[in-house]
């Protein structure tokens, strides 16, 4: 990782795409404006409201994160995107029903500009939504250059500076890459000819890719995470990340496991269940998306845990995780882990979490600093994977051959330590006796 070009004030606007604009984007979209207006304040926002220290303890340095990295800034947002249906950003925040709709009424002529465009879908990748404001084309090819179309369009007709798309929409069902991920030229080629194993999620990373714009991937979906749009990516020197949103209960297991680790407490088993009732949970009533998201949240403990290094202690605890579709619940999720441990000289204990949470809320910010930090690091010359930005996935990108870090504090100092190397500040590592000496 090289920084190519000097870290410098953006200038222009900065346009933000979400393929998907329903519970997450609505939210997201509707808090930046309450943020703008001076509303409400940037909760849960890294870039807003972290600070980020400099040099040793008592040289008595930590300014915010966005006075230390130059970052757009707030007000020079334009917010877009596509979706299945054609409800605006009211109609579509009335529906989901995150926020209050005195707050939504607010906003409401704001919100109401703001409109999806025609969505690429194939319901067999999405088996519990019926799109009805979805794009026709006579192949994937065709669809990925109208994406790419709509692209253009809106950074002309918006006079945006640049782009930055970020995957908000339904997870996808679970497959594997195939041959006709294996290369650009395989996948274009699979474009051409419909194949049935490219997902709409990786139409809209290969128009972006192709356009040298960022993408991230907020759900759990094989999309950008495959050889061939990692060439393209790297082809047109554009950064990338993914995948799945840390918000809820696996934000949970980042922060309790490395504790456990930490002290060398052992683990029977973790039994966690959920309930929620939005968009994303009748979509993960279908077992094929369900899939896809257990396979995510099941790969965090076995990371942060190592058992191979540590097999008196985490060999062959047991791991299950289930979601139910619940529809009174709406988007106020609420997550049960029980997690049985056991401490010195075998003895077992128990912890119980009841985290009653609103995934939406929580979302909405990642949101935020993703789109943020890849427009950063598309301007100073990153590109491929950024995995300082594992922080904010379940599954993040990661390296062939390497494991991917779920730790929270670890991926935290991996983030911050990056942002220092791009200002050439002194990275901070916590070693030695200095303050002693």
């Amino acid at each position: 990782m090289q920084v190519k070009n000097k870290p410098v004030k953006p200038k222009g606007k900065l346009g933000i795409l979400t393929p998907g604009m329903g519970a997450v984007s609505t939210t997201f979209i509707a808090g930046v404006e309450a943020i703008r207006r001076g509303k409400a304040k940037p909760i849960g926002s890294l870039t807003q409201m972290g600070t980020i220290r400099l040099g040793k303890r008592t040289d008595k340095k930590s300014p915010m994160i966005k006075e230390f990295i130059p970052l757009a800034e707030l007000d020079d947002i334009v917010f877009g995107g596509w979706d299945i249906f054609e409800d605006s950003v009211y109609a579509a925040a009335l529906n989901a029903g995150v926020l209050s709709r005195e707050t939504i009424e607010e906003f409401r002529p704001f919100l109401e500009s703001v409109k999806p465009m025609k969505a690429v879908f194939d319901q067999r990748y999405v088996k519990n939504l019926s799109g009805t404001w979805v794009k026709k084309g006579k192949n994937l090819f065709d669809l990925a250059g109208q994406l790419m179309d709509d692209m253009k369009t809106f950074k002309e007709k918006n006079k945006c500076d640049r782009l930055v798309v970020v995957w908000c929409a339904s997870t996808e069902i679970f497959i594997k890459p195939s041959r006709v991920h294996q290369s650009i030229e395989a996948f274009e080629k699979g474009l051409k000819e419909n194949d049935p194993e490219i997902a709409p999620s990786m139409v809209y990373a290969y128009a972006a890719l192709s356009l040298g714009i960022p993408f991230a991937n907020g759900a759990p979906n094989l999309t950008v995470d495959i050889p061939a749009l990692l060439e393209l990516a790297d082809k047109n020197n554009v950064p990338v990340c993914g995948k799945d949103f840390k918000t809820g209960q696996t934000l949970m297991k980042t922060i309790i496991a490395p504790g456990l680790k930490s002290r060398m407490i052992g683990l029977n088993g973790w039994f966690s269940t959920n309930i929620l009732g939005n968009r994303d949970g009748e979509v993960l009533d279908d077992p094929d998306s369900f899939k896809t998201k257990e396979e995510s949240k099941l790969s965090v403990l076995e990371h942060i845990l190592q058992p191979k290094l540590y097999p008196d202690l985490y060999d062959n605890f047991y791991h299950k995780v289930r979601i139910n579709y619940y529809p009174p619940r709406g988007d106020n999720k609420e997550s049960w882990d029980n997690i049985d441990i056991f401490g010195w000289m075998g003895y077992p204990m128990q912890i119980k979490i009841n985290f009653l949470c609103r995934d939406s809320i929580l979302a909405a910010p990642v949101v935020l600093d993703l789109a943020l930090f890849m427009d950063l690091a598309s301007r100073i010359g990153f590109k491929g994977i950024q995995e300082w930005l594992s922080f904010y996935f379940k599954s993040p990108q990661h390296a062939a051959g390497l494991y991917p870090e779920h730790d929270l504090f670890i991926q935290l100092m991996k983030l911050k330590n990056t942002l220092r190397y791009i200002q050439g500040e002194d990275l901070i590592t916590h070693l030695g006796q200095e303050y002693y000496d």
